[in-house]
């Protein structure tokens, strides 16, 4: 079957060639309408937008809003990080005190309580030293020896004292090289420490702003640390990078683009659709109300690489006809003939491979799908259009006006030194494509079955700023130059210099009716002979729940006592009948705030934390969780932050399988229905895809061999390889559909030294161009740039050096069925004939 498409092709020529001021008007007014939706354009930083709709952090934020924590409802903190002197002298525990006085007076600090080490040895000094003023007075008036003996008293009577103190505490000199002091805040809403990192709004942020500016006016070296400056920094350097990453990209491809274009009015041509192409994609995210995130830093690089790979093709096809002789009119009618279709080609399986994206269960990779798959339509749009159309006008000009005019020669010609090195693949099909293939096919087994053992990670790590501004991005000039992160530093300062204060735990979330005689024996019985990972308490899970607090409880009140016990028929300390009159009790007494932390007041949902071994991996911590949430009889769901990121790179991993395989099955539907349909060869859009196959194959065992995981940034990038990586090779077989007269060779040399001379100049600029996201502020988006264009150059040279065998091979088996009809053929409108 042939589709006479040629008619559509030829309205969009007559446009194209008779309109060009019509369509650059046209496109110039989008533009501006998209350039509205700049302004619009917001971001989301962190990792609170991963595990949206992922059921164990929907549970871990079910408890945060049934359980009442141990501080007030909508309870923050901001840790004051004291170093550069003795932290225990006179002036360091002055310094500190000033500090937090200074905060307490400000009311709009919101500042509910403050735990210190130098508030320690202020009351040791003074017992009735009940406010950080009277503290400061006590340290005021102290003597050194006095202070001395204030802070080993504190150290030996306090056994919250010495956490609050570097690793280098020394009691006998009474000497410390940091401390660390923390402030509660009551905040509209409740912060989750545990679900990981907030978002670009935080309602601590313009507290801990204001906290940062007061620590610079007390003197010494006191640092804030807390989620709202980490919101900020995470935001930041968003900005940051786009900064330093576009800038780099629009240079890089500018460079290529003298070498590929060797004209500065097409130059010109180009950087003002590669700027359309940017502004039209940004400008539908703020209208979609899209944030942008992290992973969406790869778009506009991604974009000006591909929408220059467009530009090549076009001005090169172009090219070619004005070469052989065609006027401008007819030199584009047959560029724009072959080029629309193959756009057309191009663009959907681009697109089919971004969208693929959309099965993710994770809100920013389906945004990145979407996203992506927009701006290669649009680029589409603006290169196989307007760039057609804005030629077809400069070259009239040029016929008028005496308008500077560089090289017109296309890349690649025949006979050039490209064009030679490029027709290697031709050589290798024509002598022994057989054999060539089966090498590559057992290449390509190996390295998939290689595959197999890729990691997959979801950590916090991957979206901290550095530790320390590298080197190459310290000595950019403003405003290019990145700010100095602090997020990163504190954290390793903390984890360095300080015995951790929390201990790894895991959350289980248990719905049912506690008031049932046998809820409390169940809570319990769940932690008994516990997993390898859990902590132990004899033959039991270390654990806190309703269950221990009654225990605490009945210890410390005897009527409470006499009460459990009198309801407790096996002995074992458990309650097990007469529920609700404990709960009623227990709410009723001064441990009710501790009680309300592990159960809710309609007695419905419980929640038990277990401890865990902090050494344990994630992965091993998770399946054990979720073996002991199948203990309960109620219905139970294993969280916590531990659980939670698990369950996201389980999710990451199961995304990137799952947008391969749409991304595979449906590129190839589509290559065998348009082959079919367009040109009645359906066996083309099935040799379409095996290049893509050995580059997705390489690209995965690449991955495991130097050691890079599947991570949030790079989950997408097996789909990216064939959104982008098909290209190559439709462009190839495209080329040789219209060239094909019965004669595989003689078509693929024609082919390669039309096409390929294009790809060579557009692999550049792709790499190039896509490989300007090493110099991101984040690590991980380096890593997606290094692979993306790793596997733009596997593409490369997929579509050049194993395409043209399979050709062969193709012609061997079913070519010749169509060879014997080209005549026929030629004559039918569907069909182009060269």
């Amino acid at each position: 079957m042939n589709l006479d498409y040629q008619r559509v092709i030829d309205a969009a020529d007559d446009w194209i060639v008779n309109r060009p001021g019509t369509i650059v008007a046209a496109f110039l007014v989008l533009t501006v309408v998209f350039a509205i939706g700049l302004s619009n354009v917001s971001t989301q930083a962190g990792t609170e937008s991963f595990s949206e709709n992922v059921p164990e952090q929907t549970a871990l934020t079910a408890i945060n809003q049934r359980f009442e924590p141990p501080f007030a409802p909508g309870t923050g903190t901001t840790q004051l990080i004291q170093t550069g002197e003795n932290a225990l002298s006179r002036e360091g525990l002055m310094r500190m005190l000033r500090l937090i006085d200074s905060v307490e007076r400000q009311p709009d600090l919101r500042v509910a309580g403050a735990t210190s080490a130098a508030a320690m040895v202020a009351r040791e000094l003074d017992p009735n030293a009940t406010t950080t003023e009277a503290q400061l007075r006590a340290v005021r008036k102290a003597t050194g020896p006095q202070i001395e003996a204030a802070v080993r008293a504190a150290a030996r009577d306090n056994p919250g004292f010495t956490p609050l103190l570097s690793k280098d505490f020394n009691p006998q000199s009474a000497s410390a090289s940091a401390t660390v002091a923390v402030l509660s805040h009551d905040i509209p809403v409740r912060l989750d420490q545990e679900a990981g990192a907030s978002g670009a709004t935080n309602p601590l942020t313009p507290i801990q702003l204001q906290i940062q500016y007061r620590a610079a006016n007390v003197g010494g070296d006191i640092r804030v640390f807390g989620s709202g400056i980490t919101s900020v920094e995470f935001a930041n350097v968003i900005g940051d990078t786009l900064v330093i990453v576009i800038p780099a990209a629009a240079v890089l491809i500018v460079v290529f683009l003298v070498f590929a274009y060797r004209d500065p009015v097409d130059l010109l041509l180009g950087v003002l659709a590669l700027v359309m192409t940017v502004v039209w994609t940004l400008g539908f995210m703020g209208l979609a109300g899209i944030a942008f995130n992290q992973i969406l830093i790869a778009v506009p690089p991604l974009l000006l690489a591909v929408g220059i790979d467009y530009g090549i093709h076009a001005i090169n096809r172009y090219r070619e006809e004005r070469v052989d002789g065609y006027a401008i009119d007819e030199g584009m009618r047959r560029t724009t003939d072959q080029l629309l279709v193959a756009f057309f080609i191009v663009t959907t399986t681009s697109t089919v491979g971004f969208l693929s994206n959309l099965t993710s269960a994770l809100l920013p990779i389906r945004d990145f799908g979407v996203v992506a798959g927009i701006g290669i339509t649009f680029t589409a749009l603006i290169f196989g259009v307007f760039v057609p159309a804005g030629k077809v006008g400069i070259d009239r000009l040029r016929e008028r006006y005496p308008i500077p005019v560089g090289s017109q020669r296309p890349l690649g010609y025949e006979g050039s030194v490209l064009g030679r090195v490029l027709s290697g693949g031709v050589v290798v099909a024509r002598r022994f494509p057989v054999g060539f293939l089966l090498v590559v096919a057992i290449l390509t087994a190996g390295s998939a079955t290689y595959a197999t053992g890729l990691d997959t990670t979801f950590t916090q790590e991957n979206f901290l700023p550095p530790a320390q501004t590298p080197g190459y991005l310290a000595v950019l000039p403003p405003p290019f130059r990145p700010q100095e992160y602090t997020v990163t530093r504190d954290i390793n300062f903390l984890e360095d210099n300080f015995e951790s204060g929390e201990q790894q735990q895991v959350t289980m979330y248990v719905q049912g009716p506690m008031t049932r005689d046998d809820a409390l024996e169940m809570l319990y019985r769940a932690g008994e002979d516990p997993p390898e990972t859990f902590v132990r308490d004899g033959r039991h899970a270390r654990d806190q729940s309703i269950v221990t607090v009654i225990q605490s409880w009945a210890a410390s009140d005897p009527e409470f006592r006499t009460l459990v016990e009198r309801n407790d028929r096996d002995g074992d300390g458990i309650p097990d009948r007469n529920l609700g009159r404990i709960y009623d009790v227990l709410l009723s007494s001064p441990a009710r705030d501790r009680a309300l932390d592990f159960i809710t007041a309609d007695r419905r949902s419980a929640r038990v934390v277990y401890d865990v071994k902090a050494d344990a991996p994630q992965a091993e911590v998770t399946a054990d969780a979720r073996a002991v949430a199948d203990r309960y009889r109620f219905e139970t769901t294993a969280t916590g932050g531990i659980v939670v990121f698990q369950a996201i790179a389980d999710l990451i991993l199961r995304s990137a399988l799952e947008s391969l395989l749409v991304a595979l099955v449906g590129a190839s539907l589509f290559l065998v229905f348009i082959y079919w349909l367009l040109v009645g060869r359906p066996s083309l859009g099935v040799v379409n895809v095996v290049p893509i196959l050995v580059t997705v194959s390489l690209l995965a065992g690449t991955m495991r061999l130097v050691g890079l995981s599947l991570n949030a940034f790079t989950a997408t990038i097996l789909s990216i390889t064939i959104g982008l990586g098909i290209d190559y090779s439709v462009h190839v077989v495209q080329r040789f559909s219209d060239e094909f007269d019965g004669d595989a060779i003689a078509a693929l040399q024609r082919t390669i030294l039309g096409t390929g001379g294009a790809l060579a100049g557009s692999v550049l600029t792709t790499v190039f161009g896509i490989g300007v996201l090493v110099l991101s502020v984040f690590p991980a988006i380096g890593q997606f740039g290094l692979l993306t264009g790793l596997s733009v150059v596997y593409s490369f040279f997929a579509s050049l050096l194993v395409l043209p065998s399979v050709l062969v091979v193709w012609d061997r088996l079913v070519g010749s069925r169509h060879a014997g009809n080209a005549g026929t053929d030629a004559e039918e409108p569907g069909v182009q004939a060269e």
